[in-house]
């Protein structure tokens, strides 16, 4: 695969070549000769809705839709953290921008400064008449070929036709990896998906909604409930309902597509704050009972008893408190508009509180 440098200076070089600018760390003003083209700081670069207040020019922002389906609506919430160090949602998707209409009122109004791809933008609007209105070729990425190829201008931007134009989307353009959408935006005709790489999916929206899922906070029940006693089990526990599984529902406009996510609580995870305690079991990990509920409530007599679910602290504090720490583990599994689904990596959200440990007073006569 091409470097981050090797790609921008093909692109560069083609562009050139073409008479036309493709600028791929700032912006390139283009109205007139070649000759007379410059780039401006890196603060002009488009953002917002540039000349249009319809259609974003922003390519991090996604039009992709969320919506929580179930789970909470207030109070403490997070988004979870992958169990799977390696993985990412996708670095790059494409989606409908613009219509033909949007497109023309962009393109011929002010001073027509926006994106063509990720990592792309052109500057005036010569570039963008030339290419959508007056059919003229613009140097096109190729993402199989990784090459740069000429791809044929459009009569009128397309009026009169029913369809969108594609633009890439990079989640984070910082990343090397989201230089695998960086076709020049094309049409696509409405009710259709492109047959291009990184086009969207079910899949691709399930785990972009992966970062929107919000799970409540762990408070978990103690007893003692905020001093505990050395050598003695402090119990841990949730109550039934507690926990309840996240859904949310992630649509792409004007294609069809949508997927459900859902995030199921599986497990709770306890780490003491210190290496001078004992957790049970001595994984740490307190699975979910069939009822939903974590652990066992304490109940009066068991002081001397193990727990199913806790701690045993074997040092005091002496006025330091231990931050003990509660996370519980997520199941993540989808469903797309297309029949498909399946799983993704399990997510943990992590809470933290003070545990304070005294030790036992006694007298000896």
């Amino acid at each position: 695969m091409p470097s981050v440098i090797s790609r921008r200076s093909m692109r560069w070089s083609a562009a050139v070549a073409a008479g036309g600018v493709l600028w791929t760390s700032g912006v390139a003003h283009a109205d007139g000769s070649f000759g007379n083209t410059t780039a401006p700081p890196a603060s002009s670069s488009p953002s917002g809705d540039a000349n249009n207040g319809e259609v974003s020019a922003s390519v991090t922002q996604s039009r992709i839709e969320v919506t929580q389906e179930s789970g909470p609506t207030g109070g403490d919430s997070g988004n979870l953290s992958s169990t799977d160090v390696n993985w990412e949602p996708p670095p790059c998707w494409y989606e409908p921008v613009y219509t033909p209409e949007q497109l023309k009122k962009f393109s011929e109004t002010g001073l027509a400064l926006g994106y063509v791809s990720p990592h792309a933008s052109w500057g005036g609007q010569k570039l963008w008449t030339d290419h959508y209105r007056d059919g003229k070729d613009a140097y096109n990425y190729n993402d199989k070929e990784q090459s740069l190829i000429p791809r044929k201008g459009y009569k009128n931007y397309n009026i009169g036709k029913d369809g969108y134009f594609w633009r890439g989307v990079a989640r984070n353009p910082d990343d090397p990896n989201s230089y695998g959408c960086e076709r020049v935006m094309f049409w696509q005709n409405a009710g259709e998906i492109p047959d291009v790489p990184n086009a969207p999916t079910p899949k691709t929206l399930a785990e972009y909604a992966y970062d929107k899922v919000k799970v409540p906070g762990t408070e978990i029940d103690l007893k003692p409930e905020t001093k505990s006693t050395v050598n003695l089990p402090t119990w841990v526990w949730l109550d039934k309902g507690t926990f309840k599984d996240v859904k949310v529902r992630a649509e792409l406009p004007n294609t069809g597509l949508w997927a459900e996510t859902t995030a199921k609580p599986v497990a709770l995870h306890l780490e003491p704050g210190t290496d001078d305690a004992e957790t049970f079991p001595a994984s740490g990990d307190c699975e979910i009972n069939e009822d939903g509920s974590i652990g066992t409530p304490y109940t009066k007599g068991d002081a001397d008893k193990i727990p199913p679910c806790g701690i045993r602290y074997l040092r005091a504090t002496n006025g330091t408190p231990y931050r003990l720490s509660a996370s519980v583990t997520w199941q993540i599994t989808w469903q797309g508009s297309d029949g498909t689904g399946g799983d993704l990596p399990d997510g943990t959200f992590e809470t933290t509180q003070d545990m304070n440990v005294q030790e036992i007073q006694s007298i000896n006569r």
